[in-house]
């Protein structure tokens, strides 16, 4: 539980695609509780909230684990986006340091990263900000022990096994290697997050500064 009226629900395993998709099963059986308010999905977790508190948490905790055991995958065909990225230059200042961290030159962390189709598993973190699966573990790299203090939104980023895109600007502690024009959050778009669950990225490159 979370407080009174909130319950998470965590995965176990890894952070697959085939773990987020049961995830977003569970999801939609959840939808059609009656006591349930709120669902938010995250990277293998699902938060319920509660129009009350639950006067039997462990009936909800079974319900859950029953749930994980027995639901099959869902899966959910988003739209896809292609994503230009001007790779490297002051906007992808850790582009060098992901290059070392792999083992590889810097052309060839680019190549591999624009070289995946990513899918949006989950919103959240920063209004509008997704987190994306499909991420090579080649290039995979460590947060930053100490954080870029004013990250632009639109970096494009990795932060340990996952790929993303920096909603806001503001500190950051994952890896920027390019930046993107595009905008995720606009309260005055209808809806104001630009991605959902299920879409799909591909990134190109608009340009390269080494």
């Amino acid at each position: 539980m979370i407080g009174t009226r909130a319950m998470l629900f965590e995965a176990p395993g890894e952070f697959t695609m085939a773990q987020q998709r049961r995830i977003w099963a569970r999801m939609e059986a959840a939808q059609a509780r009656p006591d349930v308010q709120e669902l938010i999905p995250g990277v293998t977790n699902l938060m319920l909230v509660f129009s009350q508190p639950p006067e039997q948490p462990q009936a909800v905790a079974d319900w859950l684990r029953h749930a994980w055991e027995t639901l099959p995958e869902r899966h959910i065909e988003g739209r896809l986006f292609e994503i230009g990225v001007r790779y490297g230059g002051a906007l992808g200042e850790d582009l060098a340091a992901v290059a070392a961290h792999a083992g590889l030159s810097a052309q060839d962390v680019i190549s591999i990263h624009h070289g995946s189709e990513y899918t949006v598993c989950a919103i959240g973190s920063a209004p509008g900000f997704g987190y994306l699966h499909g991420l090579d573990p080649r290039i995979a790299t460590p947060r930053k022990a100490v954080p870029s203090l004013r990250m632009l939104a639109g970096t494009v980023t990795i932060g340990g096994a996952q790929a993303g895109i920096s909603a806001l600007t503001g500190p950051n502690g994952w890896n920027s290697i390019g930046y993107t024009e595009i905008c995720q959050f606009d309260p005055h778009r209808t809806p104001p997050a630009l991605f959902a669950i299920g879409d799909r990225i591909r990134f190109y490159p608009e340009s390269i500064e080494l």
